[in-house]
């Protein structure tokens, strides 16, 4: 299912981070860093962080021009397979997601799961939606699948419900239960760097399996390694769920 979120450049301009969002060819943090390492410009001048792109401007990253896209937006879920890489960086990681997927349009993930884990992820060329679902405060669901070491035993399960203390934080309570003698599922609302991982070896377990089996009212029906369209109920939930987030009061 494909959606157009900026056919020309509005009157009153657009930030430059957000245009490079909107038009899809990063995220708005991502769009941030270029701009930070001065990659950007704006009519052949390096721009402040807050400049805005007006009609008939020309914006450029790395010395390439980008343009709003003809083509409609896509959307598509993907069941990642252990091994493969969640990169844009098609150069330097040959076992990435883009070239596995090997989708007609530049796309890119939304989060990412490491390389031993698999599942769900979400890929588009739509920035706007990337930032929104990745903003922390969205408090947005994301359930997995884990298999530990060894027998889970006394308390282990509450305590990664309840919190723990990984990368100088305490984690958000969550809800977790229990599946087998060594495995469990979980359902987070954040996205810390291998947090589940960091999460198990805090309480003295290693995770051996980890999959994603969904994210928000995304679910994984897919065989490993496959890929496929958003549908459009999908697509219209996914954009209610992110508008009512934005206009949440935190």
């Amino acid at each position: 299912m494909a959606m157009s979120k900026l056919e020309g450049i509005p009157e009153e301009g657009i930030r430059i981070n957000k245009y490079l969002s909107v038009i899809g060819y990063c995220s708005r943090r991502a769009a941030d860093a270029l701009i930070a390492q001065e990659a950007v410009t704006l009519n052949g001048s390096v721009p402040e962080m807050g400049t805005k792109v007006m009609p008939g401007d020309l914006v450029r990253v790395h010395g390439k021009l980008v343009v709003p896209p003809k083509e409609d937006f896509v959307y598509i879920l993907f069941n990642k397979p252990v091994g493969i890489v969640c990169t844009t960086d098609t150069k330097r990681e040959k076992d990435n997601i883009i070239d596995f997927i090997g989708h007609p349009k530049r796309i890119f993930h939304v989060g990412r799961l490491d390389k031993p884990s698999e599942g769900l992820i979400l890929l588009t060329n739509d920035g706007d939606i990337v930032n929104k679902i990745l903003r922390a405060k969205n408090h947005h669901e994301k359930e997995y699948l884990v298999w530990v070491d060894k027998s889970i035993r006394g308390d282990f399960l509450a305590k990664m419900a309840a919190g723990v203390p990984i990368l100088d934080t305490v984690t958000r309570p969550c809800q977790v239960f229990p599946l087998g003698k060594q495995s469990f599922r979980i359902i987070l609302t954040q996205g810390l760097n291998r947090q589940i991982r960091r999460m198990c070896t805090a309480l003295g377990y290693e995770v051996t399996r980890l999959k994603r089996i969904r994210i928000m009212h995304l679910h994984l029906d897919l065989p490993v390694g496959k890929w496929r369209d958003l549908r459009p109920d999908e697509l219209q939930q996914l954009h209610s769920t992110l508008a009512a987030s934005e206009n949440a009061i935190d």
